[in-house]
């Protein structure tokens, strides 16, 4: 219905990371959130400088990693979606408040689960 599939694998390995392993640095909610839309700046900005071709995407890929290392919000999954943003070309204007919202919607879901279920580790173990 929203025509961005474009979303699915990164949103669905940061919900495995979420869900699965609560406790790692990598699932935690700046990671999350500041991590896919640093990935989606960093997927657009190669995408206007180098157009959309499998290089640029590795670059998206490289220059993504890095910016994440260095921002100190570590979420691999960020990394792909620089990746399909270069691959894709989609709408900023309807892609961006997409992500945001998908990301913020994983962290309550990772939340409120970890309040549902007996025994399950807190998430998140810290929130910035």
């Amino acid at each position: 219905m929203l025509h961005e599939p474009v979303l699915i694998p990164p949103l669905a390995a940061s919900a495995a990371l979420v869900h699965s392993a609560p406790t790692l640095p990598l699932a935690q909610p700046r990671g999350v959130v500041i991590g896919h839309l640093i990935g989606a700046a960093t997927g657009f900005a190669v995408l206007a400088a180098a157009g959309s071709a499998a290089w640029a995407a590795a670059l998206a890929a490289g220059l993504t990693l890095a910016l994440l290392t260095l921002a100190r919000t570590p979420h691999s999954p960020a990394v792909a979606t620089a990746v399909v943003t270069v691959l894709q070309s989609p709408a900023p204007a309807r892609f961006v408040p997409l992500l945001f919202g998908s990301t913020v919607l994983l962290v309550l879901t990772g939340y409120a689960g970890s309040r549902i279920r007996r025994g399950a580790p807190r998430y998140p173990a810290y929130w910035w």
